[in-house]
Parts: C-alpha cells; sequence; structure tokens
C-alpha cells in the first residue's frame, strides 16, 4: 500500500471537510443532483471518448496509485551480477536452472532467449516490442485519469449555468437569489475538488511510477544483452548503475566495498 497516496486524498478531503463543518455549513455542499451531474457528466464523456474496454482495464491500472510495489533496481543488479557470473564459470547454459528464480516475466523472457543462443539483436527486438506495448497501455490510462480532471471541472461549470439559468426565472423574488447561487456554483466545487484531489493527482502518480517501471526494464534489457555478450560482471555493474539515481548508485557502492 503506498501511504502518500492515502494520507494525500486522505488530508485534502480532511482539510476540506474542516473548513466546511468549522463554518457549520455542511448541509449546504451535500447536493445530489450536482454531483450527479459532475460524476455522471465526465464518466459519460469518458465513455464518448475510450473504447469501452480500456475503461474498464483502467481499473486494474489504478490499483498502480494505490499500491507501493516498485521494483528495487539494485536487486535487479545483484541478480544480473551473480547471473554474469555463473554464465561466465559455467557456461550461458547453467543460467538456466536458475530462470525459474526470476520472477519478472519481462526479464525472464529475454535471459530464456540467451540461452537459447538468440541474437542479441533479436533478443533486443522482442524485448523493445514488449517494452512499447507496456508504454502504450501506461499511457492509456494515464490520459483517461486526465481526461477526467478536464471534463469534471466543464461539467461543474456546465452545472454552474444550469443553476444560474434556474436562478434567473426567480429573479422577482430577492429572497431565492441567496440560495440559488449557492446550489449553481456547487457543482463547480466538485469539479475542482475531483479534478485537482483525485484525478490529475493519480494521472502525475501513474505516469511517475510508469516512468520508474520503463527505467527498470530498459536496465533489464542491457543486462540480459551484456550476458548474452559474456561481458564482465564489473563492467555489468558499472553500465546498470548508470540507471539508479546517484544517490542509491553511491550507497550501492559503498555496500559492494
Amino acid at each position: 500500500m503506498d501511504v502518500a497516496t492515502i494520507i494525500g486524498i486522505l488530508s485534502g478531503l480532511g482539510l476540506i471537510l474542516y473548513t466546511i463543518i468549522s463554518g457549520g455549513n455542511l448541509e449546504i455542499f451535500i447536493h445530489i443532483p450536482s454531483m450527479m451531474i459532475v460524476g455522471g457528466g465526465s464518466m459519460a464523456a469518458i465513455l464518448v471518448n475510450f473504447p469501452l474496454k480500456e475503461v474498464i482495464s483502467v481499473l486494474g491500472i489504478v490499483k498502480k496509485a494505490f499500491m507501493s510495489d516498485e521494483i528495487d533496481a539494485t536487486n535487479i543488479i545483484d541478480l544480473f551480477i551473480n547471473l554474469a557470473m555463473k554464465s561466465r564459470r559455467d557456461g550461458i547454459l547453467a543460467i538456466d536452472k536458475e530462470l525459474h528464480k526470476i520472477d519478472d516475466d519481462f526479464m525472464r523472457i529475454g535471459l530464456e532467449m540467451a540461452v537459447d543462443g538468440a541474437e542479441p539483436e533479436s533478443i533486443k527486438n522482442v524485448m523493445e516490442v514488449e517494452l512499447n506495448y507496456l508504454i502504450e497501455r501506461h499511457k492509456k490510462g494515464q490520459q483517461i485519469f486526465l481526461s477526467l480532471g478536464t471534463f469534471s471541472p466543464a461539467f461543474g461549470m456546465i452545472g454552474t449555468l444550469m443553476g444560474l439559468i434556474a436562478m434567473l426565472r426567480t429573479l422577482d423574488d430577492p429572497s431565492n437569489i441567496g440560495a440559488g447561487m449557492a446550489v449553481a456554483l456547487i457543482t463547480t466545487f466538485y469539479g475542482s475538488v475531483l479534478a485537482n484531489l483525485l484525478f490529475l493527482p493519480i494521472a502525475g502518480k501513474l505516469k511517475n511510477r510508469s516512468d520508474h517501471e520503463i527505467t527498470i526494464k530498459e536496465m533489464m534489457i542491457d543486462g540480459v544483452l551484456a550476458i548474452q555478450y559474456g561481458e564482465h560482471p564489473k563492467n555489468i555493474s558499472r553500465k546498470l548503475l548508470n540507471f539508479i539515481p546517484p544517490k542509491t548508485r553511491n550507497s550501492y557502492k559503498s555496500n559492494e566495498e
């Protein structure tokens, strides 16, 4: 579970609710028709904009925003170094017995191709095609939440316009103008909160998670090719360390020493 995402959403909602409740105006901010306009309208626009299959699949993608299951790059580097040592000592066929221990399908497929004697260029092509497909899948999830972040304020404004139109019909009774204006603006409030506290932050979180995963996959491609070429484990270590941040890189080198 990603604690930062949960804390961010709950703290944001908590601050908003605290401000509303402290003013004693909670009932004013609860308006079911406005919720339906913003929520239902945004989802309707998403269904128009994206195929139903992609909208349904995003439910699986959104879990990445709330789950902290990022792969530790240093563990991957250690694994490649161990495999490289075994390959240089006993031959590349010797690492076949280690493949069942590798949980990542992307890495395992690349190593299986290396063990089977596939050409480095073929291995690179297959792994890069899979990586490109992964990038496209991730982009779809990000685009859906970015679109929700765009549509929800827009439907909030539509609800506000609807409320203002209804309010203008009762201008002959000034006592209704204040209440009518409050109802008219509540949809804009709902749209802004959903966009800026939920949809756009989740899109940003998905992008950050995707960027990290893509970097790990690119590192795996280089690691598999390095083993296929029979490079020295130290050279592989130096090459793969370039994929991680300098601070983590320096800490890893210190542990090696």
